[in-house]
């Protein structure tokens, strides 16, 4: 049987939550910063593995595409009864933090 406590949502959880977010985002920063200098050094270099004491990382560069299929149906004039026919709609969840 589903449990039917609800957890309450106090200050100090909403900030804890603000807190956890600032540090996800600022090791997400420092990571990416790092992630860069890996692809500087290893387009200058050549070099393509790169270890630590720990860790090792596999550097690879590819190209990718994105198509615009909005703007091909609109360009087709493709009309948007056709367009939600075939359109997947789902729920999403999304909390933010404003500070």
């Amino acid at each position: 049987m589903k449990n039917d406590q609800v957890n309450l949502i106090t200050a100090d959880r909403i900030d804890e939550l603000g807190a956890l977010l600032k540090q996800i985002k600022e090791l997400t920063d420092k990571a990416e910063d790092i992630k860069k200098d890996i692809k500087d050094f290893g387009n200058r270099t050549g070099e393509r593995r790169f270890s630590g004491n720990v860790y090792s990382f596999l550097f690879t560069e590819f190209n990718s595409s994105t198509v615009a299929w909005k703007a091909i149906a609109e360009e087709l004039n493709i009309p948007a009864e056709l367009i939600a026919k075939h359109t997947t709609t789902g729920a999403r969840f999304k909390v933010e933090l404003t500070k």
